[in-house]
Parts: C-alpha cells; sequence; structure tokens
C-alpha cells in the first residue's frame, strides 16, 4: 500500500556517470530518502554510495528487495532499459527512468501496460522541461505572447561525446545516437509547447563508421558506430503546427543549441532545454530586438522530476513525466529514425496530452511530505 505521508524511498540501479549528477539532487531533497545503489559492478555502487552517503549498496537485488523502496531510478544503458524496468515493476515498485524510455514501440506499450495492470508508475527523463528555463518559455507561449503557434526550430549540432565520456560506445548503438540521446530534450520541451505529433518525415546519415574514445582508461581504443549520426527532421503536430530539427555528432567544432517557438506575433528563444535555467529571449513581429525574460520557477538538477513523481505519489495525484509522455517522444525518435530510411512521411500513431506546468514556487529544497 502507498503512503500517504513522510519522504519517499528510493533507489538506484546504475552507478555510472549519470548517476553522480542524480545524487547530487536527490540526496539534497527533504521529501525523498535515497536508500540503496545497485549495480551489476557491485564495486561502482559502493563507490557511489561511499561518495554520498547512502547507507546500502550492491548488486541490483538490493535495490529490488528493499521493502522501504518506493521508486526506483533506472540509469543504466538504453538497451537494458526494458529488462531493469520491467524488473521493478515485477516486484511492484515504481519506475523513473533515463531516456530514452526503452528502445522499441513493442517494448514501450509493454512496460506500460504492465504498470497499468500493476497499478503502478512510470516517469521519464529529461526533467529539465520541469526547470525554470523551460518552464518560464512555455508560461510565456500559453499567456499568448507570441500569438497562436504556427512553427518551431530545433537544432542540436556538436563533435559527439567520445572525447569526453570514457565509455562511449553505447551513445552510437541501439538506442542512442544523438537522435535518442539529446532528441528527448528538445522533442519534449516541443510537444509540451505544441502537443503530440502526427508524422514525421526525415533524412539521416553517418559520417564515419568508427569512432576513437578521448580519454580515461581506454583513450586511443575504436568502436563501431552503428547509427546515424546526423538526422534532420521535419514534425507534424496534431493541431497543424510543424517543427524542423537537427541533431548531430558530426559538427567538429560544434554549435549553439537553438530551440525557437514561433507564432503569429512573435518568436520565443528557449534557453537549452539540456539545462534547467537560462533566459528566454522574445521578439514581437516587426521588431529588430529580444526582449529577455528571466526564468522563474524550480532549478535543479537531475532528480527534479523523480521529485516531482514522489510528491505526486504521496498526494495521490498524477506526476507531469508520465510513461505515456516518454512513449510518445519515443514514438516520434523511431519514427524520425525510420523516415530516415523511407520515401515520404512515417506517421506517428501514439498521443498524449501535455502536462500542467510546474508551479513557479515548487520549491525541492522544502520539506512537504
Amino acid at each position: 500500500m502507498t503512503r500517504t505521508s513522510g519522504p519517499v524511498g528510493v533507489g538506484i540501479i546504475g552507478a555510472g556517470v549519470i548517476a553522480a549528477q542524480y545524487l547530487d539532487q536527490l540526496t539534497t531533497y527533504p521529501d525523498i530518502e535515497v536508500r540503496a545503489i545497485g549495480d551489476l559492478r557491485p564495486e561502482a555502487a559502493a563507490t557511489r554510495a561511499e561518495e554520498y552517503g547512502v547507507p546500502r549498496h550492491g548488486p541490483v537485488d538490493v535495490v529490488l528487495e528493499d521493502p522501504e523502496i518506493e521508486i526506483v531510478v533506472n540509469l543504466t544503458i538504453p538497451a537494458a532499459h526494458y529488462a531493469v524496468s520491467r524488473s521493478i515493476l515485477d516486484v511492484g515498485k515504481h519506475v523513473w527512468t533515463e531516456k530514452p524510455l526503452v528502445t522499441t514501440r513493442a517494448d514501450a506499450s509493454s512496460l506500460l501496460d504492465a504498470a497499468r495492470e500493476q497499478g503502478l508508475r512510470i516517469g521519464g527523463a529529461p526533467d529539465t522541461v520541469l526547470g525554470a528555463g523551460v518552464q518560464t518559455a512555455l508560461r510565456a507561449l500559453r499567456g499568448g505572447e507570441i500569438g497562436e503557434p504556427r512553427s518551431a526550430l530545433a537544432q542540436f549540432r556538436s563533435p559527439g561525446p567520445e572525447s569526453w565520456h570514457p565509455n562511449p560506445d553505447f551513445l552510437f548503438q541501439l538506442g542512442a545516437g544523438p537522435l535518442y540521446d539529446m532528441g528527448p530534450y528538445y522533442l519534449n520541451s516541443l510537444v509540451l509547447a505544441y502537443g503530440p505529433v502526427a508524422s514525421v518525415s526525415a533524412v539521416g546519415s553517418r559520417s564515419v563508421t568508427t569512432r576513437t574514445i578521448g580519454s580515461g582508461p581506454r583513450a586511443g581504443q575504436t568502436f563501431e558506430v552503428e547509427v546515424p549520426t546526423r538526422v534532420q527532421g521535419l514534425l507534424r503536430f496534431d493541431d497543424g503546427t510543424s517543427a524542423a530539427v537537427e541533431f548531430s555528432f558530426d559538427d567538429a567544432l560544434g554549435q549553439p543549441h537553438v530551440l525557437e517557438l514561433s507564432g503569429a506575433t512573435g518568436t520565443l528563444a528557449l534557453p537549452d532545454p539540456n539545462q534547467f535555467a537560462g533566459e528566454t529571449s522574445i521578439a514581437a513581429r516587426g521588431e529588430e530586438v529580444w526582449t529577455e525574460r528571466e526564468p522563474v520557477g524550480a532549478v535543479g538538477g537531475r532528480g527534479l522530476g523523480t521529485l516531482e513523481m514522489a510528491r505526486a505519489l504521496r498526494a495521490g495525484r498524477p506526476h507531469r513525466l508520465t510513461g505515456d509522455l516518454a512513449g510518445h517522444v519515443l514514438d516520434i525518435m523511431i519514427s524520425l529514425d525510420e523516415a530516415t530510411r523511407a520515401d515520404g512521411s512515417v506517421p506517428v500513431a501514439s498521443t498524449v496530452t501535455a502536462p500542467e506546468l510546474l508551479p513557479e514556487d515548487f520549491d525541492p529544497l522544502t520539506a512537504t511530505l
């Protein structure tokens, strides 16, 4: 039975690079109690647990078998997301998962169906969209500050993560690449802005077939590139708006991110959707200057979505970043991937209702439970 008061017990499966970013935040939230960290490499879990003062660590079962853990944060590689998330549901715990939700539509359907049948919740990254930066821009959009929405432009262009990530292989395998790794930040923002996507078209390419690790103990090793490293697409939303998108690991020097929403009377330039803060710029049609809008709302880091889900669990209300939302964004990405090999557009069968915006006074560091 779900508790109705007190901090929510949380466990983490996966002690890699991203775990540190989650633990930086989750261990500071009064409404969260991080009880255990599990990993296929128990020594990695031990290192993270000691670093952050988490009381229990070991193999994955140390998390799954703890009766006080209510939400498990799945920080494994994309190829393992389905199996790990399903094992979490099978022991009666709620899931928060890093992006993408899983790697196939069939696995997404199976996972979401299992959660519904068992009365459990799934939440999905990225939670940067709950930060003050994106939320401030969305308030301006919903407040009519650029008029009726018409179109959008999203661009992420970088050389790729192999220069800094010590184990970048998985980022160039099924379920990754720039589309699946970076696309969720931009696509979640666009779905929150314009609603569900109805169809897509796209082209894709792969600049080289192997890449070289640039840092860490494996520096100098090469690995195979299995996915497109540049994807350019066009999204058509249910409401008639459209968006041009580009996700690339092929740009030699990298380029500034772009996420712009255009309407009948103006344009919103959003901050980096991979961050929780940042200014929004607003330009009225016919004007030649941008007006800066300071971010208002929750500022933090990865773990904000887990906290919002935990508070919603205690309150008995829906959480914002649902499995259905993560599943729809996955469907968009798979459709874009399919469209790079198709001649014409690919329909997006799933749909979702965009969540309510986060209250401006949402404070992660205040105890509420």
